[in-house]
């Protein structure tokens, strides 16, 4: 049986607005509950989807960090154009590396961080991660067992040639966190076995801003936004919004 696969979501409530950012391979499945959370709460909230995600894993492989990168661009002017004048920005993995691109190319309001990479590790890792997307997309789609494994192979002898620049976004991004002065609240789970969790105290220790928090999650790994402790994290990150210092 086919699965419908999450799509971009925006939920409109308040005139405070909040930009969700998903990880690489990820879809705004990621932050959908975070955003229903800051929903009630009545913040507005946006997650775009990066090109090549939440489609099939043959298309994934064929784009890039700079198309990922205009899409969170277009996903902060969509919230622009809607009447938004303040926005904060929130992400997981990938999206917090984009978070922190987003707080020095971009006025924000505060930026939310949690497990982002400040390091990668090889390419060939990242690739196994596509691959298991492209195992849990097709039992999405209903294929048979054998016809994924099959499928996944297939993709098995082919690459990702834009992963190299993913790393350099990356590194390139962890060059620039000192120009960030806007409040950060950095999370990262303890048990976080797909990036070097020491990457929180890189972020942490670099901001420049006066209003920077740390935490972490004693119970989460990787994907904190749906582990055993996301409503720790709903809260938390409600409280910083609550904290900045909002016109709205």
């Amino acid at each position: 049986m086919r699965i419908a696969q999450p799509k971009p979501f925006f939920f409109e409530a308040g005139k405070r607005a909040v930009l969700l950012l998903h990880g690489f391979t990820g879809t705004s499945a990621d932050v959908r509950m975070i955003g229903r959370f800051l929903e009630k709460k009545g913040y507005t909230s946006l997650a775009p989807h990066y090109k090549g995600h939440g489609v099939p894993p043959e298309e994934l492989i064929k784009t890039g960090p700079e198309e990922w990168w205009e899409d969170v661009l277009e996903g902060y002017q969509q919230l622009k154009d809607a009447g938004y004048d303040e926005i904060a920005v929130a992400g997981l993995s990938l999206g917090g590396v984009f978070s922190l691109k987003l707080g020095y190319n971009r006025p924000v309001k505060g930026i939310v961080t949690m497990c982002a990479p400040m390091s990668m590790k090889t390419t060939d890792i990242m690739y196994q991660g596509v691959l298991e997307y492209a195992g849990e997309y097709k039992k999405y789609e209903g294929k048979s067992k054998e016809v994924i494994e099959e499928e996944v192979e297939k993709l098995r002898g082919q690459t990702m040639p834009s992963l190299k620049d993913l790393r350099e976004l990356i590194y390139d991004v962890r060059n620039h966190v000192d120009h960030i002065y806007t409040p950060t609240f950095v999370t990262q789970g303890t048990l976080d076995n797909v990036i070097d969790p020491d990457s929180a105290n890189v972020i942490y220790d670099n901001v420049q801003a006066d209003d920077k928090h740390i935490k972490w999650f004693e119970k989460s790994g990787h994907v904190i936004t749906l582990g055993p402790e996301k409503e720790q994290l709903h809260e938390d990150v409600y409280q910083f919004l609550e904290s900045l210092d909002w016109n709205v």
